[in-house]
């Protein structure tokens, strides 16, 4: 089963429950990870036709009502590349658990029959994480750590990321990574408390990579509601400046309404290819999210007119409408800036702007025949054969 925080480093089991079906934040982080993986496959295995998985806390694979768990979605994509595109996945799923230990295993012998090398392991992420980064050496590494507690040890996944980008910029290394909000409130105010254990904020300097979290809850003033936000900002900034990848953080919310995420999802990368990617990937995951959130308010009440995810939801062509005019806008200080041609992909931050992670790259595309109706720039925005949009050079204007 998933991991749960109990005051340290170590956690326990959750509920049978939460095997049951899938609450609406995994739909969004499932659907994420099945939309993005494959496209990791894609763009970084091509060349060796080989891709290392560690899934770092498995679960069961599969919910009782039938929908794919982390694990299972990612020996679906393994299955699909090895048939279609004779790309080789080696997974590694672990799991402490040995009742989910023994359902995973059930799940994992489907696909070994279809050819998947899926590999499950009875114990924590840390105790097979040095057989992953020696199977993964000379090959693509993703990483996916899930845990609904606390993460590896900063020191040990720092290490890890640090070693192989020594080795050189190929192959690329990934992750995506589930930093728990939840805890961090909890450890949070244990800190900040007279009666809180100093064992378990000890240990979560260890995950944290040092004291420095305990300064945004501190016992002499009163708590910034907004803490546990800037803590984990500042986390994925450590990671990247620790690391050299290119790192973003995504909230993730139970519901529509509520105010404070209850985990981020983490990703890092070394490529601007994956950082567009995963933006545009995050997009259109948002929107699968939201559709969930819709069809589970119809479920609870099939009388109503109006659900309340449809009137809080933001209507995505709306959204992208605002989008195009600021993302040309984007563009243009761009092309000011170097008077000279730019590859889209080279400058994903800025070119999405505040708005990377909410609208698809065909936003972008829009952007650029805007400009172009505005004789800004000869780039028509249309692909030449199949040049893929964020490959698409933007040339000034004469």
């Amino acid at each position: 089963m998933k991991r749960r925080l109990t005051g340290g480093l170590m956690s326990t089991g959750t509920s049978k429950a939460y095997w049951a079906e899938r609450a609406l934040p995994s739909v969004f982080k499932h659907n994420l990870l099945g939309r993005y993986i494959p496209q990791f496959g894609g763009m970084t295995g091509s060349r060796d036709k080989q891709v290392v998985y560690l899934d770092g806390y498995a679960g069961e694979g599969r919910y009782e009502n039938g929908d794919s768990g982390s694990a299972e979605i990612a020996m679906k994509v393994a299955s699909k590349h090895r048939s279609q595109h004779q790309l080789h996945w080696t997974c590694f799923f672990t799991e402490a658990d040995a009742k989910s230990v023994a359902k995973l295993e059930q799940v994992a012998d489907i696909y070994r029959r279809q050819g998947v090398d899926a590999r499950v392991h009875h114990g924590d992420v840390d105790g097979v994480l040095r057989q992953v980064v020696s199977t993964a050496v000379g090959k693509p590494l993703f990483l996916f750590l899930d845990p609904c507690g606390l993460v590896l040890p900063y020191e040990r996944l720092v290490g890890t990321l640090a070693a192989r980008r020594r080795a050189g910029n190929w192959p690329p290394t990934e992750f995506l990574m589930n930093f728990s909000m939840d805890a961090v409130r909890r450890l949070g105010g244990n800190a900040r408390s007279a009666k809180g254990l100093e064992a378990s904020s000890l240990r979560f300097d260890q995950v944290m990579g040092g004291r420095w979290w305990r300064e945004y809850f501190p016992a002499e003033r009163e708590w910034d509601p907004d803490a546990a936000e800037k803590v984990a900002v500042a986390y994925a900034q450590r990671l990247g400046a620790a690391t050299g990848m290119l790192v973003r953080s995504v909230p993730v919310f139970r519901a529509p309404h509520h105010r404070g995420a209850v985990y981020h999802l983490v990703f890092g990368t070394w490529r601007q290819h994956g950082l567009w990617v995963f933006g545009d990937t995050v997009a259109r995951a948002r929107d699968a999210w939201w559709q969930e959130v819709e069809l589970a308010d119809e479920a609870h009440d099939p009388n109503t007119l109006f659900t309340a995810a449809s009137l809080l939801r933001p209507d995505p062509k709306e959204v992208t409408e605002a989008a195009i005019p600021v993302i040309a806008k984007n563009l243009e200080q761009l092309l000011a800036q170097g008077r000279r041609p730019f590859r889209l992909v080279d400058h994903t931050l800025n070119v999405f702007g505040d708005y990377y992670g909410q609208v698809t790259e065909p936003a972008v595309r829009a952007a650029v025949k805007k400009l172009h109706a505005e004789a800004k720039t000869p780039t028509t925005g249309v692909s030449k054969g199949k040049e893929k949009i964020r490959d698409m050079v933007v040339v000034p204007a004469r």
